[in-house]
C-alpha cells in the first residue's frame, strides 16, 4: 500500500485549438514536476485543446488530431516520470465526451467522462458532448483517486458515488472562468463536497484569456478537515506541488506548502482585464493596439490597461479633435499618454466633418442639425482608427463601457468600433473606481509604470462625448450611480419596476432605462467581444430578440 503521493497541479495557459503548442506546455510542466519529485501532474479541463473549444469538437478531423497527440504524449510516460492527468475531447464509439485521461506507463491508463454538462451562462456543453456514466475512482501509483470534472463537483451525485466506491482523494480538473467573487464561491462549494465525502480535494483551474472569457487559475487544495492547505497564485501560470501522506486512520493529509491569497475586489477585476487583453492580442497575433485617446475616463483607463498588458511600445493613442473638443480634453489626452509613456498622435476630424456636410447637403436640405451630425463625428473617428489599423497592423481597442453599451449611448461605429472592448462588461461607476485603484496600485506582472496613470482632472470632470457645445452625458442619461444600479437590476437580476423603484428610483427613470436597453439590442449584437467580469455578459449570457414587441416591464 502506498502511503505517500506527490501531486503537482499544472495551472497552465493553453490556446484553444493550438494542440501541438498545448502539448508542449504540458510536456514542459511535466519536466518541472519530475524535477520536483511529483508522482502525478494534473492539468485543467480540456487542457489539450484549451477551453472552451466550442464547435471545433464537432469536426472529426479535429478529434483525430487530438487523439494522436494524446497517444504520443502518453507514450512519453514510459520514462518512469510522473503520470499525467490531462483533459481532452474524446470519442467512445459514436459518442463524444469531455474526458479526463490518465497517461502512465506509456499508455492511456484510464479514462473518465464528465457527467454533468453545464448548459447555462457561458456554457454550451450539452450541444457538444454526451454525458458520461457515474464514475469510479482510478488507481494512480496504488492510490484511488476520484476525478470529477469541473461541473461534476457542483452536484452531490458524482462525489457521493466516488466516495462510496472507494476514492481516497478527489482531484478536480477545471475550466472555470472569472467573475467577481467566483473564487470564494468555488472554495465554499469545495468545502461542502469535502464535508459530505470526508475526502481531501485538489482543484486545478485553467489560467488565461479566451475571447470573452478570462480564467484566473487560483488552483487550491483542501484537507479532509476542510482546511485550505495549498493555494496557487491567480492570473499566472504556476506549478503547485502538494505532498500527501496517508494517516493511521487512512485519511490523507497534505504537508505545508505555498498558499498565495488571490486578489479581491477591484484588484481582481483589473488583473482579469489585463490578462484578457494581453492574451487576446498576443494569441491572435496582433503587434499591438491603437485606440482613440479622447481625454475622457474610458479611453484613459483602456490605455492604462493596454500598457499594463502589452507595454507602452505596443500601445498607440490617437487624439481626434473636432470643433467641440475642449482644450482640457487635448491636455488630458496628452497627459494620459505622457504618464503611460505611450505614443500619441493627433488627427483632427474637422476635414472629414466638412466633407460629409458638403456631400450630404443636398440630401439634408431643409433639415435642421440633430443627432445625425453627432453620429457622423463618432463615425469619422471610427473610420480614422480603422484606417490606421489597416495601414500599420495594430488592433483597434474599443473604449465603450457596459453602462453606455447597455443604453445605446456608446456609438456603434465610434467607441464600439474595433476588435476588442476591454471595458465591455465594466459599468461606468466601476470604470472610475478602477482608475482610482490603478493610480494607487499596480498588479503583479504589469508592464506599465507605477504610480498615477490617469490624470486627476479626468477623474473629476463631468463625462462628455463632446459632440456639441457644452454637452455632458447626463443631458441624456441618469447620473451613473443611479443608471448602473438600475442596469444591474435589469440585466443581472431580471427585476421588475416595483422592485427597482423600491430601491429609490423614480418609475419614469426605470422605464426610460428599460426602453433604452431594449432599443440598443441591435447595437450590442454588432459590438466586439470583451472580457466577462460580472454575472451576466451581453451576447454570451444575455440574449434578447432584436425584433421584440414586448415593450414594457411589469
Amino acid at each position: 500500500m502506498t502511503d505517500r503521493l506527490s501531486i503537482a497541479l499544472a495551472q497552465i495557459n493553453p490556446t484553444v485549438g493550438a494542440i501541438a503548442a498545448n502539448i508542449d506546455r504540458i510536456r514542459d510542466a511535466r519536466a518541472e514536476a519530475a524535477a520536483r519529485g511529483a508522482d502525478l501532474m494534473v492539468c485543467p479541463e480540456l487542457s489539450v485543446t484549451g477551453y472552451p473549444p466550442e464547435d471545433l469538437v464537432l469536426k472529426p478531423f479535429f478529434l483525430d488530431v487530438v487523439e494522436r497527440a494524446v497517444r504520443e504524449l502518453a507514450a512519453e510516460t514510459a520514462d518512469g516520470g510522473p503520470a499525467l492527468l490531462v483533459g481532452a475531447p474524446w470519442r467512445d464509439g459514436d459518442k463524444r465526451h469531455n474526458a479526463a485521461l490518465l497517461l502512465d506507463g506509456g499508455a492511456v491508463a484510464a479514462i473518465r467522462f464528465k457527467v454533468d454538462l453545464p448548459n447555462y451562462g457561458v456554457f454550451d456543453e450539452k450541444r457538444l458532448f454526451d454525458p458520461g456514466p457515474l464514475p469510479g475512482p482510478i488507481n494512480v501509483r496504488g492510490v484511488r483517486l476520484g476525478v470529477p470534472i469541473c461541473e461534476d463537483m457542483w452536484s452531490v451525485d458524482v462525489i457521493e458515488t466516488l466516495a462510496e466506491s472507494g476514492a481516497e482523494i478527489l482531484v478536480v480538473p477545471n475550466g472555470s472562468p472569472f467573475e467577481l467573487g467566483k473564487h470564494d464561491q468555488r472554495v465554499q462549494l469545495a468545502v461542502r463536497r469535502v464535508t459530505e465525502s470526508g475526502l481531501p480535494l485538489l482543484y486545478v483551474n485553467q489560467v488565461g484569456g479566451q475571447d470573452e472569457l478570462v480564467f484566473d487559475g487560483a488552483s487550491f487544495a483542501l484537507g479532509a478537515d476542510c482546511r485550505l492547505v495549498a493555494q496557487a497564485p491567480a492570473f499566472t501560470e504556476h506549478l503547485l506541488i502538494t505532498r500527501w501522506e496517508r494517516g493511521d486512520d487512512d485519511v490523507w493529509s497534505c504537508a505545508d506548502t505555498e498558499c498565495v491569497a488571490p486578489p479581491e475586489g477591484l484588484e481582481s477585476i483589473y488583473a482579469a482585464l489585463v490578462l484578457a487583453l494581453r492574451d487576446y492580442v498576443t494569441k491572435n497575433g496582433f503587434p499591438g493596439v491603437i485606440l482613440g485617446l479622447s481625454g475622457g475616463i474610458d479611453s484613459a483607463l483602456s490605455a492604462a490597461i493596454a500598457v499594463d498588458a502589452l507595454g507602452a511600445d505596443r500601445v498607440h493613442g490617437v487624439m481626434m479633435p473636432s470643433p467641440h473638443t475642449a482644450q482640457d480634453s487635448l491636455d488630458d489626452a496628452a497627459e494620459s499618454a505622457e504618464l503611460l509613456g505611450c505614443k500619441l498622435d493627433t488627427v483632427p476630424i474637422v476635414p472629414a466633418m466638412e466633407a460629409f456636410e458638403r456631400m450630404l447637403l443636398p440630401a439634408f436640405a431643409g433639415r435642421d442639425p440633430d443627432a445625425t451630425e453627432e453620429n457622423i463625428q463618432a463615425r469619422s473617428r471610427g473610420v480614422t482608427l480603422m484606417a490606421l489599423s489597416n495601414k500599420f497592423g495594430p488592433m483597434v481597442l474599443s473604449t465603450g463601457n457596459k453602462s453606455e453599451m447597455s443604453v445605446g449611448y456608446a456609438t456603434l461605429y465610434g467607441d464600439m468600433c474595433g476588435g476588442y472592448a476591454v471595458l465591455k462588461d465594466v459599468y461606468k461607476t466601476t470604470v472610475y473606481a478602477l482608475a482610482r485603484w490603478r493610480n494607487a496600485h499596480q498588479t503583479e506582472g504589469a508592464l506599465g509604470p507605477a504610480g498615477r496613470v490617469v490624470p486627476e482632472r479626468v477623474l473629476v470632470k463631468a463625462p462628455t462625448a463632446e459632440l456639441k457645445p457644452g454637452q455632458t452625458d447626463q443631458d441624456t442619461l441618469p447620473p451613473y450611480d443611479a443608471l448602473d444600479d438600475i442596469l444591474r437590476c435589469l440585466v443581472e437580476k431580471d427585476l421588475g419596476v416595483a422592485e427597482i423603484v423600491a430601491r429609490g428610483h423614480a418609475p419614469e427613470v426605470v422605464d426610460k432605462v428599460w426602453r433604452m436597453l431594449h432599443l440598443a439590442e441591435y447595437k450590442r449584437r454588432q459590438a466586439p467581444p470583451g472580457p466577462k467580469i460580472t454575472p451576466r455578459l451581453f451576447n454570451r449570457e444575455r440574449r434578447y430578440p432584436i425584433t421584440n414587441g414586448f415593450g414594457g416591464i411589469a
